[in-house]
Order: C-alpha cells, then sequence, then structure tokens
C-alpha cells in the first residue's frame, strides 16, 4: 500500500551554484516494496535488508527508489523532519495483523537479498503483483508458507513424494533416459 507524504514549499540555497532554489510544494507517493529494495540494490551492491548502517544518503536514496510519481529532484532535498520520520514508520509498519513466532536464538542460515526473496516467492507460488506490495507484508506471508510447508503431514509429504516419483517415471519412461 503506497504512502503519501507532502512535502511543504521551501528555499535551499545550492552550494555549488552559489544559488537559492526555490522548491514547491509536491506530494510524493512511496511504496516500501521489493521492487524498491531492488532497484536500490541494483545501484548500491549491497543488501537493503542486511545493510544495517545505511548513510544519510543510501537513505535518501532509497526513498528516491521507493517514489512511484514523478517529483523534482530537489523535493527530496526538502524533506522536513516530519517527513522523514513519517516515511521511517510507514517502513517500519508490519502491515498485517499476522505474527509467526519465531524461537529465540534462532539465526537464519542465510543473507537476505531481493533476488532470494524472488526465488521464496516462486518457491511458494506467490505471484509476482505481491512485489509491489508493502516489503514488511511479503515478508510476513513468506513466513507463514514456510511455517505451513514445515508442518506438512507425514502423509501429505509421502503422498506428494509419490506424485513427484510417478511424474519422474513418466519422464523417464518418455525420454528414454534412467534419470
Amino acid at each position: 500500500m503506497p504512502k503519501t507524504i507532502f512535502v511543504e514549499g521551501t528555499e535551499l540555497f545550492d552550494e555549488k551554484s552559489r544559488m537559492f532554489i526555490e522548491v514547491k510544494p509536491c506530494k510524493l507517493i512511496i511504496e516500501h516494496s521489493l521492487i524498491s529494495v531492488s532497484k536500490w540494490e541494483s545501484k548500491h551492491h549491497k543488501m537493503w535488508l542486511e545493510e544495517k548502517n545505511k548513510t544519510g544518503l543510501e537513505l535518501l536514496d532509497y526513498i528516491r527508489c521507493m517514489t512511484i510519481n514523478s517529483v523534482p529532484e530537489t523535493a527530496y532535498y526538502a524533506l522536513s523532519e516530519k517527513n522523514m520520520n513519517d516515511i521511517l514508520a510507514y517502513m517500519d509498519d508490519p502491515m498485517t495483523a499476522s505474527y509467526v513466532y519465531d524461537p529465540p536464538n534462532q539465526g537464519r542460515g542465510e543473507r537476505i537479498s531481493s533476488e532470494l526473496i524472488y526465488y521464496w516467492m516462486i518457491q511458494y507460488g506467490i505471484p509476482f503483483e505481491c512485489e509491489k506490495w508493502h516489503i514488511n507484508r511479503l515478508l510476513m506471508l513468506i513466513k507463514i508458507c514456510v511455517r505451513k510447508a514445515s508442518t506438512m503431514s507425514k502423509k501429505d509429504r509421502q503422498a506428494m513424494d509419490q506424485r513427484r516419483a510417478a511424474l519422474n517415471a513418466q519422464r523417464r519412461a518418455k525420454l528414454h533416459t534412467r534419470g
């Protein structure tokens, strides 16, 4: 779900040109999504979700990556403290009522990049339209998929294994191969 941020008009001083620049009021429509994460990671070659010590410029660039409407570049430099607090609160919002209990001291084995999230989406059959969801909501859906898949009954797992074995046998017979 996109968030609208209202940037007030102001006047900024450009050190390079030694001139004042007028920033007109505008609306910044942002989307903290897998698409935004992917854009930022392809530019910075770092994992957004894993990088804890982001610089102010990296955060500002991520806000650019989240922006889904057209705004003048100067709008980003006119963001107020309230605007930044609103953006950070939006990014921290879980955007879901779901909760998955993670046992304490259970470390993740992998570092999370946008490509890994896309892999999980493919693995669990999550449609690509969900790449526009708030990233926290998408990650919760993936956690739920992981939990549900891991609690599959032994009978269900055996039936799935039998179907997979039958399909593999059909393919081997059709292609005249041994495996």
